[in-house]
């Protein structure tokens, strides 16, 4: 299934607008842009993106932790994201994204979502 609708989850709003810009210039849509957990759940629920690119440090000590278990048990393909090595119990396997992103980086890993 072509991947054409992503969701951004990311806390700074620079960040998340150059990640727009990006997956414009490749050709994807953004869904939304989401900066809690909160926010992002009810977009996953509304929206049913292709798939999704989760900063796990998100504002206030807030992990994205929830949004990724919520995309997995959707079925939807995510991408992880973050300045460090962090990762939980069962999304070891997911493709990572390193700050500071590139477009080349970004379209590496959504590449590898299939």
């Amino acid at each position: 299934m072509p991947i054409h609708r992503i969701l951004i989850v990311e806390d700074e709003p620079l960040i998340a607008m150059m990640l727009e810009d990006f997956l414009d210039a490749l050709g994807k849509h953004c869904v939304g842009t989401c900066d809690t957990v909160q926010s992002a759940l009810a977009t996953i629920a509304d929206e049913k993106p292709d798939a999704a690119i989760l900063d796990i440090n998100l504002s206030g000590g807030e992990k994205s932790w929830p949004v990724a278990d919520a995309l997995a048990a959707e079925g939807i393909p995510f991408v992880l994201s973050s300045g460090g090595d962090e990762v939980t119990d069962g999304h070891q396997e997911r493709p990572r994204l390193t700050k500071p992103y590139t477009m080349d980086g970004v379209e590496k890993a959504l590449a590898a979502l299939g």
